[in-house]
């Protein structure tokens, strides 16, 4: 992609454009059904460089309640991360997608000079501009976008990136499928990244999960809960929501730029603690997040719009072999 296309393609983000305009399909298993944008380099929903562009789901609806949807208002290409505009939160073209997004630690930038490239896992291999040091939240050059390719049934969706970057030595098949679980309502994302390149894959990956529940407001009613005792060096606004053993419970509705926010310790070295329970008991509605591979760290984030448990995994794969995790998402009422 050459400067003058991605500056072209900066302007694409200026607005929220209604979710029909944008490639995407739809699988159910009957409890559930998923709406999912497909990766287009053209006219995608998400071509920034900072998440993986399979599977970014829009719309999960079960009995009533549907668990993702935009947390912002609209996007402008000259934001970084997220600004508040008067009512509105307006996304940069990096931070705007939706739903249980994936995001990799970018591969050989520090060794890239100026012009050279450098890797992200699910975008592709990337040019760095200049020697400023690297931020997720910057739109950079897509060099090589790689080879995606779709297949689907009824009740799944499988993605498939094939990159190949000679000059940085890094090359993967990297393969995500949403899958339902039939009759039941579960969601499973399976992740497969095997090794073909000359270089070690040394990263880590987390899932940013931007739960909306049925578009509600953040606040009082919402509990997060872990199978561990959580401690925090840095614990949220006490006036806005506290840590009661393994929770963080929300005490007030959060408004304006309120933010709660901590990173969770208390994990052991097993995936046994990577489970989170996400629920609105004021709403009725809630999530179960379980994971395969032990946490290498946990973040929590949310503001008005949404909430954002991230729980994050290494990876480290010699060149030929390959590496596999697997999140699964159980929907579910409450009384």
């Amino acid at each position: 992609m050459t400067r003058t296309i991605a500056v072209a393609l900066l302007g694409l983000f200026a607005g929220v454009l209604p979710a029909a305009d944008f490639p995407q399909t739809e699988i159910t298993n009957g409890p559930i059904r998923a709406k999912i944008y497909l990766p287009d380099a053209q006219k995608g929903f998400y071509r920034g460089t900072r998440f993986d562009w399979s599977g970014v789901i829009f719309s999960l609806q079960y009995k009533g309640f549907d668990f993702y949807g935009p947390w912002f208002d609209r996007t402008a290409p000259d934001i970084r991360d997220f600004i508040y505009d008067g009512p509105d939160i307006v996304a940069g073209p990096c931070s705007a997608v939706t739903g249980p997004a994936d995001e990799f630690r970018p591969l050989g930038f520090d060794e890239a000079k100026p012009g050279g490239t450098f890797v992200k896992i699910g975008v592709g291999a990337l040019r760095r501009p200049d020697d400023a040091e690297y931020s997720n939240y910057r739109l950079y050059e897509i060099a090589d976008g790689g080879k995606w390719a779709v297949r689907q049934g009824r009740d799944f969706i499988e993605f498939t990136q094939q990159l190949s970057d000679a000059s940085s030595g890094y090359g993967y098949s990297y393969r995500k499928v949403v899958r339902l679980i039939p009759g039941k309502p579960e969601m499973v994302l399976e992740h497969s990244l095997r090794n073909t390149g000359s270089r070690p894959i040394r990263t880590s990956v987390y899932n940013h999960n931007f739960i909306v529940i049925n578009k509600q407001r953040t606040g009082e009613g919402f509990v997060i809960t872990v199978p561990f005792q959580i401690r925090t060096p840095r614990p949220p606004n006490p006036k806005l929501a506290e840590i009661r053993g393994n929770q963080i419970v929300y005490l007030r509705t959060l408004e304006g730029r309120d933010v709660v926010s901590a990173q969770i310790q208390g994990f052991g070295d097993t995936a046994r603690d990577h489970e989170i329970r996400v629920e609105n008991r004021k709403l009725g509605a809630g999530m179960r997040i379980v994971g395969d591979r032990p946490l290498m760290s946990f973040n929590f984030w949310s503001i008005r719009s949404v909430v954002s448990p991230e729980p994050f995994v290494a990876i480290d794969i010699a060149p030929g072999s390959e590496f596999t995790w697997k999140n699964a998402y159980t929907y579910y009422t409450l009384p």
